[in-house]
């Protein structure tokens, strides 16, 4: 026989028969089909989710390769025009001497996207694979992500705000270019697919010896 020490312990909801509103938070009986409450649909989890996530995230990542390729703003001046890119934007600022304006695009622009999907794909692949990562840590950094995603339209922002104003004069005519739809659809993917997962897949796959179990093994 097995201590009580040494037998699992039931420490999540689904263990012990319960469940979330995904709505008004309401603690329900897994049995529940609909929230006594508010009345949404209730699920112990949504395994479709990972799946989702997957999907919208590699198809951010494959937008990611025109966004930055193709040209984010096109200028006419004086019957010439001049095709950026957002890295070829960024290097004309910092031609002109505005650093700070720089590094604010290239960390909104280029820096925070890519660090947006390298860090969801190591959050999915810890989920797809149970990669041996502390899921404390994994937790920080996915909400990390989802408040510093908002701050990515920052470019587009800058852009719009650019165009209206300039297009008020005669001599010189800005418009978004083809990388604009491109980069907002990256921006856009990433934020669906950090909101359509169910994190609780992360929390089911802890192992015996991680980080939330206090370190007690099962005979």
């Amino acid at each position: 026989m097995t201590s009580p020490s040494e037998q699992p312990q039931k420490n999540q909801g689904k263990d012990l028969g319960l469940t979330l509103c995904p709505s008004c938070q309401q603690l329900m009986p897994h049995k529940e089909t609909h929230c006594s409450r508010c009345g949404s649909a209730l699920a112990i989890r949504d395994y479709s989710s990972l799946q989702k996530s997957w999907a919208l995230l590699i198809t951010a990542a494959i937008l990611l390769i025109p966004a930055n390729i193709y040209p984010i703003t096109i200028f006419t001046s004086q019957g010439q025009t001049r095709h950026d890119t957002i890295f070829t934007g960024i290097t004309h600022l910092i031609d002109l001497n505005i650093l700070p304006i720089a590094v604010i695009l290239f960390t909104a622009s280029i820096l925070v996207p890519i660090l947006k999907i390298c860090g969801l794909t190591i959050y999915l692949l810890a989920i797809s694979f149970r990669l041996p990562i502390s899921k404390k840590r994994l937790m920080v950094g996915f909400h990390v992500i989802e408040w510093i995603g908002r701050w990515s339209m920052l470019d587009l922002f800058v852009i719009s705000i650019t165009a209206a104003v300039v297009n008020m004069g005669q001599l010189l005519d800005a418009k978004p270019g083809p990388a604009a739809t491109a980069f907002a659809l990256v921006i856009l993917l990433t934020q669906v697919a950090a909101k359509v997962l169910d994190t609780r897949l992360l929390w089911d796959r802890l192992e015996s010896k991680d980080d939330t179990n206090g370190n007690t093994k099962s005979s």
